[in-house]
């Protein structure tokens, strides 16, 4: 989230804790997260424990419960593909709710938590189903490249890959103000991509379903010129384009007027518009 203010409300923050795992059978076990845990940690327990299906998305910065919010994903894996149900508390009525996988309508980087129910449910739990025999996920970029260098495909190295790509590439948000991936990668028909590959060969798209392909954004604002851009405090990642940063003393408006710069050469570029994945309040 981005906030171009002070924000006169109340802001909750997630204090529910608490990992259990429970044996579905010699495949599969179901573990339930309190939302307030922390992403990275749950990682960590869930290899530790040699639960599959978590280590791709190791160190999302952030709290487990906003991982059903924005259906997270990275290196070929989305939390949609894990998640079992999502508990939460109806903010109106105060009762609590269960949502199946397929009632949290989860998309790329979208839940109905982000839409119909935004402002209505506050999330406190999520039961996942991981995989107790080994599933490597390796298909995506570089990983498995890094995951052999250190050894077997295992879940300790899968994850240990996973967070060296993800330091040499992108901010520590500890040290250099940033929310990840500025917008999303646009999902665009296959005749606008034929167009695009005609002009720019080497365009990064992939296949996202009957009749779409999505394009890299970090790979379209690089060609416009802004990757390392920099005006005061705000700026773009040297590292990765995708990345918009704040080094110190940018206002919220001052990041929300360079995406918009960003966004607006981006579409008289290639025509192609771009979606912020950060909420600005």
């Amino acid at each position: 989230m981005l906030f171009t203010g002070d924000y006169e409300g109340i802001i909750i923050n997630p204090a529910m804790m608490g990992l259990d795992a429970k044996r579905i059978n010699d495949e599969k076990v179901r573990v339930i997260a309190g939302a307030g845990v922390i992403w990275d940690d749950m990682v960590s327990w869930a290899v530790s424990n040699g639960f599959w299906g978590t280590e791709n998305l190791s160190l999302i910065p952030g709290h487990t419960g906003a991982a059903a919010v924005q259906n997270i994903g990275a290196y070929g894996i989305e939390a949609a593909e894990i998640i079992e149900r999502v508990t939460c508390l109806n903010l109106i009525t105060g009762e609590k709710h269960e949502f199946s996988n397929e009632e949290c309508r989860f998309g790329y980087r979208d839940s109905i938590f982000k839409s119909e129910f935004k402002g209505k449910f506050v999330i406190t739990g999520i039961s996942f189903i991981l995989s107790l025999k080994q599933k490597p996920n390796l298909d995506y970029g570089a990983l498995k490249e890094e995951t052999l260098r250190l050894g077997p495909e295992s879940l300790e190295n899968i994850r240990t890959a996973v967070i060296n790509i993800r330091r040499s590439k992108l901010p520590d948000h500890t040290i250099i103000g940033n929310a990840g991936s500025f917008f999303k990668n646009p999902v665009v028909k296959d005749s606008t991509a034929a167009d695009l590959k005609a002009s720019f060969p080497n365009a990064p798209c992939y296949a996202a379903g009957p009749g779409l392909v999505k394009v890299a954004a970090g790979w379209l604002i690089e060609q416009c010129g802004w990757k390392g851009f920099r005006r005061g405090d705000a700026g773009v990642y040297e590292k990765q384009a995708l990345v918009l940063v704040n080094y110190g003393n940018a206002s919220g408006k001052e990041i929300v007027d360079l995406a918009s710069e960003i966004s607006e050469s981006v579409r008289k570029k290639f025509g192609i518009s771009l979606e912020k994945e950060v909420e600005v309040i």
